[in-house]
């Protein structure tokens, strides 16, 4: 079954009440100068400026949140010859998609759900004191959110660094989300790989698990319309979300949310604020990470576990610019031209370099559900 998807253009301005083509009714003339004007009379005035509209104007409709269903993105799979071709075409287009016939079985990812959902179980008191804040590890809550009457709050969330870390000893055991933790990594260690070696990047990028930093992001579903997820944004590089059931997600693109419905046993894969600045702007990016949407009607309990992997927070951001090497280079080391090439040969540079600790805690904190917060470092 492919992800199909839908989307939702985000609006700042009042719709045109008189609809995108037609032009407004025209103004009746010689209106009586009465004080008072019967009901009679108002009927028969509203039916006459009826009979004079044009035959093509037609009253206004409600403006739908919902478009017409997109095309499906390309379902990758490893086996595929073309794996790397697709995941740069898909990456550029959309920044998402959907990974198959991938090596993390489904019975894991299940006992993994399973020790995330008794993580909200546990106490306002456990829950801060077995995962105390440090930043951005731990436990978080939105404390602009009521309580609700059985003691579970609202908007609650836990970010984990690999080995599922607690500061306590409890009967608490993460045994399965630790290793499904880890195979997430795994597999996101070798995208980003195959998208560098696609990309014309240094081929090792994904070699070095030092230069990365992956974080477990569990988060509860949200009932209803939600466009900030639980927890604030965070910045990667690349997420990957395993679908364990049929479930419709929200995602939020630069143009607005985004649903899509994964393939059961797939692996949803979006592409970050980090790697669109890696490639010069050539990568389309998810904003934060991708929303369980339940409806208002749903009140069963889901939780969403997502793998970002990002960056350690003393990391600088810059794009990583393909280097060009000169024609009339030496082979000398100290040959500047051998390096850089000419000037006519090098990629624009689109992003400022900076940053990021200084850009995570901002789109941490901030709401930029309108505004793209690397638009401050854009050249």
């Amino acid at each position: 079954m492919p992800m199909a998807f839908s989307t939702h253009k985000q609006h700042q301005h009042l719709p045109n009440l008189y609809g995108a083509t037609a032009a407004p009714p025209p103004t009746p003339s010689a209106q009586p100068n009465h004080h008072t004007v019967t009901s009679s009379a108002a009927a028969d005035e509203l039916s006459n400026l009826l009979h004079r509209l044009p035959p093509t104007l037609s009253l206004p409709k409600r403006r739908s949140s919902t478009s017409a269903t997109s095309p499906p993105p390309p379902t990758l799979s490893f086996s595929d010859p073309n794996f790397n071709h697709l995941l740069l075409s898909s990456g550029s287009e959309l920044g998402f998609l959907q990974l198959t016939n991938h090596d993390i079985p489904s019975q894991l990812a299940n006992s993994a759900e399973t020790e995330s959902l008794s993580l909200f179980e546990l106490t306002r008191d456990q829950k801060e004191s077995c995962f105390p804040k440090n930043w951005p590890l731990g436990f978080d809550a939105d404390d602009d959110d009521e309580e609700e009457e059985d003691g579970d709050g609202k908007g609650e969330s836990f970010c984990l660094d690999t080995e599922c870390s607690t500061e306590t000893t409890t009967d608490l055991s993460l045994t399965s989300l630790r290793e499904f933790t880890r195979a997430l990594e795994k597999l996101g260690l070798k995208i980003i790989d195959k998208l560098a070696d696609a990309m014309g990047f240094d081929n090792s990028i994904g070699e070095d698990p030092t230069r990365f930093r992956s974080l477990m992001w569990i988060s509860e579903g949200l009932h209803g319309d939600h466009d900030k997820p639980s927890g604030g944004f965070y910045p990667y590089v690349i997420g990957l979300q395993y679908q364990i059931r049929c479930q419709k997600y929200s995602l939020l693109k630069d143009s607005g949310s985004v649903s899509v419905s994964p393939q059961v046993d797939s692996i949803m894969v979006t592409l970050g604020d980090i790697a669109q600045v890696w490639s010069n702007g050539k990568l389309s990016k998810v904003r934060g990470r991708p929303m369980a949407c339940l409806g208002d009607g749903n009140k069963s309990r889901l939780v969403s576990m997502s793998l970002l992997v990002t960056l350690p927070c003393n990391s600088r951001v810059t794009p990583l610019l393909p280097e060009v090497v000169g024609e009339e280079g030496t082979g000398d080391e100290d040959d500047e031209s051998q390096v850089c090439g000419s000037k006519e040969e090098q990629e624009k540079r689109l992003f400022n370099s900076f940053s990021f600790e200084d850009y995570a805690w901002r789109v941490y904190n901030e709401c930029y559900l309108f505004n793209d917060p690397l638009d401050r470092y854009r050249i």
